[in-house]
C-alpha cells in the first residue's frame, strides 16, 4: 500500500467514525501522533516483557488512550482562533488531569483497603471526575446512546432502583460503595473488561496496523482480483474474497469497509454492478471479517476469556461457520451478475505468477507465525508480538519494505484506532458493573425465557433486536461483551435443556442423572428406561427443581457436549452483535460504504441487510444442530446442506438463479432452503437437496445459449 492511500485510508476512517475530529496535521495532531507510538510501546512492553497488575496496566492504558482522545475529539466545534484555542487547552487540561486521576487511583487501592475501605477526599473527587471523563470520552466518540445507559445505571444503583416495585426494585448501595466498585470492581472501569482491551484487543488492532501499513491489504486485493476478477460477477467476489481476508486482521467492519472497498466499490460500478448493491456487497463481506478465523477482530481471544473454552477450539470451529456466510454473500454477487448478464472480464486483473514474483506472499508468514505460536501455547498478546516483529521482517521481502518511518507511523496507527474501542471498553464497565451488582443480567435472562415461553427461536430473535439495539452506539466486541452478560446465560440453558430433552425422549439417561430423578419422582424410575415422546420427556423435566436442573444437565450431558452448548450460546451472542453494521436505522459499515459509492445511505444500508442474510440463518445452525460440536461426521453434512440451502433462499429472495425463476418455483426454493438448513432429518434434507439441484440443472439449462 502507497503511503498515499495509506494517508487517505486513515482519513476516511477517521471521518466515518466521528462526527467532529482535529485534524492530524495540526499541533495537537503531532503530540497525539506521538503519544501513540509511546503507548504502543509501552502496551508491547506491559504484554510481552513486563508484569503488571491489572489495576495498574488498565490505568496506564486508559490514562493514555483518554489523553489522546481528549486531543482527537474537541469538546466542541469551535470556529474562531480565540474559541478554538480554547477549546484546546480546556481538551489538554482534561486529559492530563485524566491521566493523573487513573494512575493516582491506582496507586491508592493498598491505602484504601488499609482504612476499611473508605475514601479520602482526594479519592472522591479523582474518582469522580475519572467516571464523569470516561463518560464524557465515549460520548464524543460514539454518541449518547451509551453514556446514556451508564447514566441510567448508575442512577439505578444508587437512586431510583429503591423507588419502583417488581422485579427489577433494587434496595440501593451508598455513593461511596457505587464509586469503590465502579473503580475498583472486578467487573469495573479498571477491572476484567479493561484488561482484555489491554491485552488482547490492543495487540490485535496494532497487528492489523503494521500489516495495513506494510501493504498487506493491497496484497490481499490483488490477490482476490487474480482468483476471482475473472469469474462471473468477478467484481463483486472480490470484494467478498477480499474483505473476509482483511476483515479478519483490521478489527473494525468499517476500517475494512473503507480500507477495501476503496477499490471495490469503484472495480464493481465499473463492472455494471449499480452503486446501491456494489455497497451493500462490500459492507455485508467486510462485517463477514470478523468471524473469519484466526483473529476474528479478537473475538476469538475475548470469547475465550468469557468462556474458559481454549481459543484454538474457537477459531477451529469457527472456520465453516465463516465460509458458508461468506458463500451466501457471494450466491448473491453471482445471481445478480447473472440477472445482468455481467460476465468476468481479465483486463485488469492481475496475474497470480506476477503475485507471487512481487513478494506479496510474504505478508502470510506473519498470519502463520501467529497461528503457530498459539498452537504450541503461547499467549496471544505474546504471539502478536511476535507476528508484529514478523510483519516488520516479511516486508523486507516485498518492494514496500518498512523502515523507521513506517514503523513508528504503524505504532501511532495502531493506538490512533484503539482510542474509540479502548474508552468505550473502559467505559463500559460502569454499566457492566451495575449488571453484575444488580443482578439485572439475570433477571433479563428470566424475562428473556419468559417471553420466550420456552421457544428457542423467539428467544434469539428478542437476543437479535435487543443486539440490533445496543449495537447502534458499541463497536462489535464491547457489543458482545454487554449482550453476553445479558443473554448468553438464558441461551445456555435453553440449549443444554433442548439437548436434556432429546437425551431423556431417547430413554438413554445415563445412571447418575437418574439417580436425581430417586429424589424428585421415584415413582417415574421405571419410565426413563425407554424412549418416549418429547412430550413426556418434557412433563418429566418439568418435575426438576429449577436449582437441581444445572446438576441433572451436568450428569446427563457429556463434558464436550456442555462445551459445545457454552460456545453456541456465546457464538449466536457474537454473530448477532455483528447485525448493526449493515441493518438500518443506523448500520456504520453500509453507511461508509455508501459514502464511497455515492448513494443513499438508508437505501444501501436496507441492501446490505438483505445482502448479509448468513448473518441471522447461522445462528440458527448454532442453536438447533451440533455444528459447533467439532465432530467431522456431523459438521461436514451440516455445512453442505446448509451451502445449498443458502443458495436456495437467496434464489428465493432473488427471483434468480442462472436464469429468472417464476412466484412458483421461488416458493419451492423457500421451502426447500428451510429444509436444508432446519434440522429435518437426513431423508428430508436429501429430498430437500436432490429437488434443489434439479431446479438448478434445470435453470441452468434455460439459461443456456441454446435455450434463449
Amino acid at each position: 500500500m502507497t503511503e498515499e492511500r495509506f494517508d487517505a485510508a486513515a482519513l476516511e476512517a477517521d471521518r466515518a467514525t466521528a462526527p467532529e475530529m482535529r485534524t492530524s496535521d495540526s499541533r495537537s495532531g503531532k503530540v497525539v501522533f506521538w503519544l501513540g507510538v509511546a503507548l504502543s510501546v509501552a502496551h508491547i512492553y506491559f504484554n510481552s516483557f513486563g508484569t503488571l497488575s491489572t489495576i495498574w496496566q488498565s490505568a496506564w492504558h486508559y490514562g493514555g488512550l483518554g489523553l489522546m482522545g481528549a486531543l482527537i475529539y474537541p469538546v466542541w466545534r469551535a470556529r474562531s482562533g480565540v474559541g478554538r484555542r480554547f477549546v484546546i487547552a480546556v481538551d489538554v487540561a482534561m486529559g492530563v488531569l485524566l491521566a493523573v486521576g487513573a494512575i493516582y487511583l491506582a496507586s491508592q487501592e493498598p491505602a484504601i483497603y488499609a482504612r476499611g475501605v473508605r475514601l479520602s477526599p482526594l479519592n472522591w473527587v479523582a474518582g469522580i471526575f475519572v467516571i464523569v471523563t470516561a463518560i464524557e470520552l465515549t460520548r464524543r466518540t460514539t454518541g449518547w446512546i451509551i453514556p446514556a445507559l451508564i447514566l441510567i445505571g448508575l442512577s439505578y444503583v444508587t437512586w431510583w432502583g429503591s423507588e419502583i416495585g417488581g422485579v427489577f426494585k433494587f434496595s440501593g448501595l451508598k455513593p461511596e460503595t457505587v464509586l469503590f466498585r465502579s473503580i475498583y470492581g472486578d467487573e469495573a472501569m479498571f477491572g476484567t473488561i479493561a484488561r482484555i482491551s489491554s491485552t488482547v484487543v490492543f495487540m490485535f488492532i496494532l497487528f492489523g496496523a503494521f500489516l495495513v501499513r506494510s501493504g498487506a491489504g493491497e496484497f490481499i486485493i490483488d490477490l482476490a482480483r487474480a482468483a476471482a476478477g475473472r469469474l462471473v460477477g468477478g467484481p463483486g467476489l472480490v470484494a467478498v474474497l477480499a474483505s473476509g481476508l482483511t476483515g479478519t486482521i483490521s478489527g473494525s467492519p468499517v476500517g475494512n469497509t473503507l480500507s477495501t472497498g476503496a477499490i471495490t466499490i469503484p472495480l464493481m460500478k465499473r463492472s455494471g454492478f449499480p452503486a446501491k448493491f456494489a455497497a451493500g456487497v462490500e459492507a455485508a463481506a467486510s462485517t463477514g471479517g470478523q468471524m473469519m478465523p484466526p483473529i476474528m477482530g479478537a473475538g476469538a481471544f475475548v470469547m475465550a476469556n468469557f468462556t474458559q473454552i481454549n481459543y484454538l477450539k474457537i477459531v477451529a470451529v469457527s472456520f465453516l461457520p465463516a465460509v458458508l456466510y461468506f458463500l451466501s454473500v457471494a450466491f448473491f454477487v453471482r445471481i445478480y451478475a447473472k440477472r445482468l448478464d455481467l460476465r468476468g472480464s481479465s483486463d485488469d486483473a492481475p496475474k497470480i505468477g506476477a503475485i507471487l514474483k512481487s513478494g506479496g506472499p510474504a505478508f502470510l508468514l506473519p498470519i502463520a507465525l501467529l497461528v503457530v505460536l498459539l498452537v504450541i501455547g503461547f499467549t496471544p498478546t505474546f504471539a502478536a508480538t511476535y507476528a508484529i516483529i514478523a510483519v516488520v521482517v516479511a516486508s523486507w521481502l516485498t518492494p514496500n519494505k518498512m523502515g523507521p518511518k513506517a514503523i513508528v507511523e504503524a505504532l501511532a496507527l495502531g493506538a490512533r484506532n484503539m482510542v474509540p474501542i479502548g474508552v468505550l471498553l473502559v467505559a463500559i464497565g460502569l454499566a457492566v458493573n451495575v449488571i453484575v451488582t444488580t443482578g439485572v443480567g439475570n433477571t433479563l435472562s428470566l424475562m428473556i425465557a419468559q417471553w420466550a415461553n420456552g421457544n428457542l427461536l423467539v428467544a434469539i430473535f428478542l437476543i437479535a433486536i435487543a443486539s440490533l439495539i445496543l449495537g447502534m452506539g458499541l463497536p462489535v466486541t464491547a457489543s458482545y461483551i454487554v449482550m453476553a452478560a445479558l443473554s448468553a446465560p438464558v441461551l445456555f440453558d435453553m440449549i443444554a435443556n433442548a439437548q436434556l430433552v432429546e437425551v431423556v425422549a431417547s430413554g438413554s439417561l445415563a445412571e447418575e442423572a437418574k439417580a436425581i430423578f430417586l429424589l424428585v419422582a421415584p415413582d417415574q424410575i421405571t419410565a426413563l428406561g425407554a424412549p418416549m415422546a418429547e412430550a413426556e420427556a418434557k412433563a418429566l423435566l418439568d418435575l426438576v427443581p429449577p436449582d437441581i436442573r444445572r446438576t441433572l444437565l451436568e450428569q446427563a450431558l457429556s463434558p464436550e457436549a456442555l462445551i459445545t452448548v457454552l460456545l453456541s450460546a456465546h457464538m449466536i451472542v457474537f454473530w448477532l452483535s455483528q447485525d448493526s453494521n449493515v441493518t438500518p436505522p443506523v448500520c456504520l459499515a453500509a453507511f461508509a460504504a455508501a459514502a464511497i459509492a455515492k448513494t443513499p445511505p438508508m437505501a444501501t444500508g436496507l441492501t446490505a441487510w438483505k445482502v448479509a442474510k448468513g448473518l441471522y440463518i447461522i445462528p440458527l445452525l448454532f442453536a438447533y444442530t451440533p455444528f459447533l460440536s467439532g465432530e467431522l461426521d456431523k459438521v461436514v453434512p451440516i455445512f453442505l446442506f446448509g451451502v445449498l440451502g443458502v443458495y436456495a433462499l437467496a434464489g428465493c429472495l432473488e427471483g434468480h438463479l442462472e436464469a429468472p425463476v417464476g412466484w412458483v418455483i421461488r416458493a419451492v426454493l423457500l421451502v426447500t432452503g428451510v429444509a436444508l438448513i432446519w434440522p429435518t432429518g437426513l431423508v428430508f434434507q436429501m429430498v430437500a437437496a436432490t429437488v434443489f439441484v434439479t431446479i438448478f440443472v434445470w435453470n441452468m439449462r434455460k439459461d443456456s445459449p441454446a435455450n434463449p
